[in-house]
Formats: structure tokens, sequence, C-alpha cells
């Protein structure tokens, strides 16, 4: 299940639905802003950074198993994104993506990948690329939000963003903070399949004046089997020389599609 728990960490959900416009709606105590700024102003809150480290917390939940480990985040933004995990000091997997590229080792099966973001679109049953694990990783839309029209409203003191034309098996919403117009949450469900994926971002922390995740909240269904998953980051440093170094066991067993 290692290689679960880090592609849902990395990755969870995918297509593009988008914005533009949108008329104004009554929102309560909510400035009155129109869909059209309500994603400018979230656009204009994307961190600005070249290299990101962080120490993350993942507590892991299924109907069979709870687990918890220690996760090394490091990014280069647009470039590269590593992550190994570990538990009690023992490394478990790797992952290193490009927008290129999909790699990953776990020690316990003793298997890789090596390839494009076909893997990662399977296990989770929809598209996947760089731009949209970057994004989650750092609380910004998975979503383009520039082709397509969206309603907005308020929802317990937030923007709620939802595309005019919804299809029919891809129902999405968008939960914009007003405070400093970062996600507080993602809801994608496609009822044809019995999938639901509902991302909470459950608290930011400011880091070098710009708000980053502090805890994330993902819980994912299908058919009958639900997961859970926490994301607590411990610490997040800017622009620190990092590398990202990355190598495939010798010995060990190709994934193939």
């Amino acid at each position: 299940m290692t290689h679960r728990i880090l592609s849902l960490l990395l990755v969870l959900s995918t297509l593009v639905v988008t914005s533009c416009g949108g008329t104004k709606k009554t929102l309560g105590a909510l400035p009155n802003l129109s869909s059209k700024e309500i994603i400018s102003k979230h656009q204009q809150t994307a961190p600005q950074f070249n290299t990101l480290a962080a120490r993350v917390q993942v507590v892991y939940e299924d109907e069979k198993k709870l687990q918890s480990m220690t996760v090394s985040l490091r990014m280069e933004k647009d470039k590269q994104i590593w992550v190994k995990a570990s538990l009690l000091g023992i490394t478990l997997a790797k992952v290193y993506i490009t927008p290129s590229r999909v790699s990953y080792y776990e020690t316990v099966g003793d298997t890789y990948f090596d390839g494009d973001f076909s893997l990662l679109s399977e296990w989770l049953g929809a598209e996947i690329d760089f731009e949209r694990a970057q994004a989650i990783l750092l609380g910004q839309s998975l979503f383009d939000l520039n082709d397509t029209a969206y309603e907005v409203s308020g929802l317990q003191n937030l923007y709620r963003l939802q595309p005019k034309r919804q299809e029919q098996n891809f129902i999405y919403s968008l939960l914009i903070d007003p405070n400093h117009f970062r996600v507080s949450g993602e809801t994608l469900s496609q009822p044809n399949d019995n999938r639901l994926l509902d991302v909470r971002y459950e608290d930011y922390q400011l880091v070098s004046s710009q708000h980053f995740p502090s805890a994330i909240k993902i819980l994912a269904s299908e058919n009958n089997t639900k997961t859970s998953i926490d994301v607590t980051y411990r610490k997040i440093d800017l622009d620190a020389n990092v590398s990202f170094p990355f190598d495939i066991p010798e010995g060990y067993e190709e994934i193939k599609l």
C-alpha cells in the first residue's frame, strides 16, 4: 500500500475544470465578489520560491490498516518533486517527479516504476500531471481556472465555486478562504464510477510572509473502499540548497501496466 499512500499524497485527482466571469450573488457576510475576482485573487497568492524543503507527517488509514510515517519533501518549483517516506528511520519508498516523468521504488516489495504519469493516473482512476501534483502540495487549485464559467455562492464563510455546466460523471466544487484566498477544500465526485475525492486544507501557516498548507485531510472512496490520509507539515524551508538524489536499486522488479 505504500505506493497508494505516496500517490494520493502527491497527486490526488485530475482532469481540467476551469473558470472566468460569473455573476455576483448574495454571499451573506462575505464581500460580494465575482468568480473572476475570486480566481484572480487566488492566482495572485500562488507561493513564490525557487526550492522548498519540508518534513511531513502522514497518517494513512483504510479498512485494513492504520499507519503513520515521516515524509521528506523537496521541490524545485515547476521542475521537480522528490519524496522519501520513512518509518522508524527506515526508507520505505522514494518518488521523483518531473514534468515529463514519474519514477518511484519501494523497499517493502522491491518494486519500481520509471515512466510517464500513466501509473499514477491508473491508481487514482484519473489523469495526473506534474502541475496538479505541485498544486495539491502548495494549496493551489488542482484545476486550470481560465476557460469555464463558475457560479459563486457562500458556504460557512467560504467562497464556493462550481462550474455552471457540470459533466454527468464529473461533479466538482472548490472552496476558497476569503482571508487569504487559498484553497480551503476541493471535492470531485464521479457517481457513475462510485468514486469520491474530498481534499480539505484544515490550516495554513506563514512562511516568509506567504501562506503554505499546514494540515491537509484527504478522503477518497471508490465502491466500498475508503481511504483517509492526514498530512501535517512539520517544517518548511524556502530557497534552501537541496539535492534530489534518486537511483533505483539493482534487482528490483519493474511494475508494468
